[in-house]
């Protein structure tokens, strides 16, 4: 006897829903297990992370107390004693204790009149691809400053050429050292024209900019900035 169109619909729809029993019942019997073990460590993977995350905060935390505490020990004159601290900072704490770790080590060997040892630890610094641009480009700066008077003029040019530049943050100090350097070299016009750029930047420090007048009056070039009146003035006409 055949089946009414409704009849038919029902038993398809029965049928379809056998099937669909028993994929899901054929999927469990042939992977529940694996699929229960990758639930399982996905949720163990996930807590991991969170306490890994949870002892990154702890870890920064403390190396900041650290760092701290030897800050105290060397304003107390307590050398010695800020070393220790110092040194696992500087070869395991996270990247900015890290760099301040060794930009302290460096100055206490500055203070030690070590140029060697502390242009050393400045290019530790400057070579740590890890830490931000803000952060090497300073230790660069320094570390050039540590080795000057040992470098040609025209490694310091091309070191410090990215950072002697407008608009730089270490225009004044790279800049000076670059400037100096065109002079060691008979480059007079191009001192000159840095030492004018140092002047006329108003983010660079008051002394090293009148520092920068002199010298670029004596290579020729006027860098004494017009006053505020005398230069609206030149505008109104």
């Amino acid at each position: 006897m055949p089946l009414s169109p409704h009849d038919n619909e029902a038993f398809l729809r029965e049928v379809d829903e056998g099937v669909r029993r028993d994929r899901l019942t054929d999927f469990w019997t042939r992977w529940g297990k694996l699929a229960a073990v990758a639930l399982v460590l996905a949720i163990a993977a996930f807590g991991g992370f969170l306490y890994w995350q949870h002892r990154q905060t702890e870890a920064a935390g403390e190396q900041g107390v650290q760092l701290s505490q030897a800050f105290e020990a060397l304003g107390a004159g307590n050398v010695a004693g800020a070393q220790p601290t110092l040194a696992t900072l500087a070869t395991e704490g996270r990247a900015g204790y890290r760099a301040l770790a060794k930009y302290t080590q460096a100055d206490i060997l500055l203070q030690k009149n070590d140029l060697k040892g502390a242009a050393a630890k400045f290019a530790e610094v400057a070579g740590d691809t890890s830490l931000g641009k803000p952060f090497r480009d300073l230790a660069l700066v320094r570390q050039t400053s540590a080795e000057f008077d040992t470098l040609k003029p025209q490694v310091v040019i091309e070191r410090l050429r990215p950072l002697a530049v407008p608009g730089s943050a270490f225009l004044g100090s790279a800049g000076e050292m670059v400037a100096i350097s065109h002079l060691r070299t008979g480059r007079r016009d191009l001192a000159g024209q840095l030492f004018a750029q140092i002047a006329r930047d108003d983010g660079v420090p008051e002394s090293l900019r009148q520092r920068a007048v002199q010298m670029a009056g004596a290579m020729g070039v006027d860098a004494v900035p017009a006053p505020a009146g005398a230069a609206a003035n030149q505008e109104a006409r």
